[in-house]
């Protein structure tokens, strides 16, 4: 949590009036009537809002001893199972506290994200979990000056200054390579994600000691990057796998929605899962286990951790003074399903 207690003026909305070089009228309609702003003056102004950490008046109502019942989580996608739970992690925390949730959707936006921030100062939002991942740092630096309490979930490493709440991602690639290999593969695609993901870069490092110990070449791992984190990359994914020189008896993948749609694209190939070749997912979302061959996935568990983030939160906002910054870190489980229960060819 952060509390930057550093007296300096407020900035008012002429502010940013005069820095976006618009009118009073033109910030108002960006904050209250968004949608007949046109998107790219609308983009400005909110860009002068972050970089100024201009925050709504009404906010003056905390500092006159107000608390709010409503806390706030941003995740970067509801249309992805593994934030759907997380933030019912959050609110099932909220609930406990007797407290409601704001949801926030689009966080990787920066633009998205301003408009977050300005919604939550607003309302006077007594603090927010953030969930890790692209953009966030800019997020982070964004509530820091506005002085709005924060908790990261999904941070792998512990957040200066501030609560958090991960998962060893390099254990979870560790866990299914080493399942793989114990299935008698030696030849393994593993279909990642954006390098600059920390999550992604640690599932790797797991999967990369798996494969150094059971003796074999660091070349077993075929790295095939997959760019989003969606069933139609996930698709377009496999059909690379299939072009790949030699095919590989087993496919890793950094997330299940990309599991799915490398399943999808070996099937219209014709092949057989697990006999053809074995697949391996991440995050064990609910589709996961009812999938036409139910897939094996690394379980991470997304509402513990939502609700965990969320208790932190509660626990630090409701006391009033920070004493020291938790970073708590959940352990993923392997579970076996039947997409990676074949035999490879010898």
């Amino acid at each position: 949590m952060v509390r930057d207690g550093t007296a300096r003026r407020r900035v008012g909305i002429k502010d940013v009036a005069r820095a976006a070089g618009v009118s009073l009228g033109t910030v108002s309609n960006v904050l209250n009537r968004p949608e007949i702003v046109a998107e790219s003056t609308r983009t400005r102004v909110l860009d002068v809002i972050d970089s100024l950490g201009y925050v709504r008046a009404e906010g003056a109502r905390q500092l006159r001893g107000w608390t709010s019942r409503v806390i706030a989580v941003l995740v970067h996608d509801l249309a992805n199972p593994f934030f759907t739970a997380l933030a019912t992690g959050v609110e099932q925390a909220a609930r406990e506290a007797d407290l409601g949730v704001m949801v926030c959707t689009g966080a990787r936006d920066p633009a998205e994200a301003a408009r977050h921030l300005a919604l939550i100062t607003s309302h006077q939002v007594r603090g927010a979990v953030l969930t890790s991942g692209e953009g966030v740092g800019r997020t982070v630096a964004a509530f820091r000056r506005n002085a709005v309490p924060f908790v990261v979930a999904d941070q792998s490493a512990s957040q200066p200054g501030a609560c958090s709440v991960g998962i060893d991602d390099v254990a979870g690639g560790h866990a299914a390579i080493h399942h793989l290999v114990e299935r008698g593969h030696r030849s393994i695609a593993h279909v990642s994600g954006p390098d600059r993901l920390q999550q992604i870069r640690d599932r790797r490092r797991g999967a990369l000691g798996a494969i150094g110990a059971a003796g074999l070449p660091a070349a077993s791992l075929r790295d095939v990057p997959c760019p989003a984190l969606t069933v139609n990359a996930g698709r377009d994914a496999g059909h690379r796998v299939l072009g790949l020189p030699t095919r590989p008896t087993a496919v890793f993948c950094a997330n299940d929605l990309r599991a799915l749609g490398v399943m999808q694209a070996l099937y219209e190939a014709g092949l057989r899962v697990p006999d053809d070749i074995a697949v391996v997912g991440y995050d064990d979302i609910e589709f996961a286990a009812s999938a036409v061959v139910p897939l094996t996935s690394v379980r991470r568990p997304a509402a513990a951790m939502g609700r965990q983030a969320g208790r932190l939160l509660v626990e630090d906002t409701g006391r009033g003074v920070v004493h020291g910054h938790a970073h708590v870190v959940l352990q993923p489980e392997l579970v076996v399903r039947r997409s990676s229960m074949g035999t490879p060819a010898r």
